[in-house]
């Protein structure tokens, strides 16, 4: 199972710059993460600075 980005998200786009298959993308209330594309590394996670991604 991918990462999940929660309702903390501030849409900093941290997370997304950090992906390295750009699995994550601006959605309507935050950012978001395509389990297709995800590879579950963790990049997203240690980059995010309000801990709003979770396994």
């Amino acid at each position: 199972m991918s990462h999940q980005i929660t309702g903390e998200c501030i849409s900093c786009g941290s997370c997304s710059a950090s992906c390295p298959t750009e699995a994550i993308s601006e959605g309507k209330e935050h950012y978001e993460i395509d389990p297709e594309k995800c590879v579950d590394c963790g990049s997203c996670a240690e980059s995010c600075p309000v801990s709003a991604i979770e396994k």
